[in-house]
């Protein structure tokens, strides 16, 4: 396989997606986008009021972040994202846009804009009780420590033939950053 033309850091809140994806675009010298930034204010709102985001609510924010990605990786920029990207489905929108959602992406343009782009991901993962308790010390986040349950029932881990790595939160962030690093050597 070809080195991946982004990067996606995932997992639930508080597993550090934002931290490490910052980190790594730093080192890399690529661009960082953190997908937090792009949700609409229906989906904050939803969440501030302890409301877990539903498919229909996380598809169009899904595509949107696969085609600001696919616009970049097309133009020959290398990408960091941290994006929660919980399930399968999720990650698939991100890699191949409306094609990979059963509920489907608006038309992004051209054919050749709607390609599936080599993505290489990184879950960070931990147990709820590490997580919870990093959650419990943020502040200001729209995101409430109440909904980690339900981020916790609706993770499907990354598996074969995913283009993955996961890495523990248990480990400090230079050891995470060292691991991807290594990673990215061998592809």
């Amino acid at each position: 396989m070809a080195a991946p033309g982004a990067l996606l850091v995932m997992g639930v809140s508080g597993s550090g997606k934002s931290t490490v994806g910052a980190l790594l675009a730093s080192e890399l010298g690529w661009k960082f986008y953190d997908a937090d930034d792009y949700h609409p204010e229906e989906n904050r709102k939803k969440m501030g009021k302890g409301i877990p985001l539903n498919d229909q609510d996380r598809i169009p924010w899904l595509c949107n972040l696969h085609d600001i990605l696919l616009r970049d990786v097309a133009s020959g920029q290398h990408v960091v994202l941290a994006c929660s990207a919980l399930k399968k489905m999720y990650r698939d929108i991100l890699t191949q846009g409306k094609d990979g959602a059963a509920l489907k992406c608006e038309e992004s343009g051209k054919e050749a804009e709607r390609a599936e782009m080599q993505l290489l991901v990184v879950h960070l993962s931990g147990s709820f009780e590490v997580i919870s308790g990093r959650l419990l010390k943020r502040k200001g986040h729209f995101m409430p420590s109440e909904l980690l349950q339900s981020q916790f029932e609706t993770l499907e881990p990354p598996a074969a033939p995913e283009n993955f790595i996961q890495i523990s939160v248990d480990k400090n962030v230079s050891e995470i950053i060292a691991k991807i690093m290594e990673t990215l050597k061998m592809k």
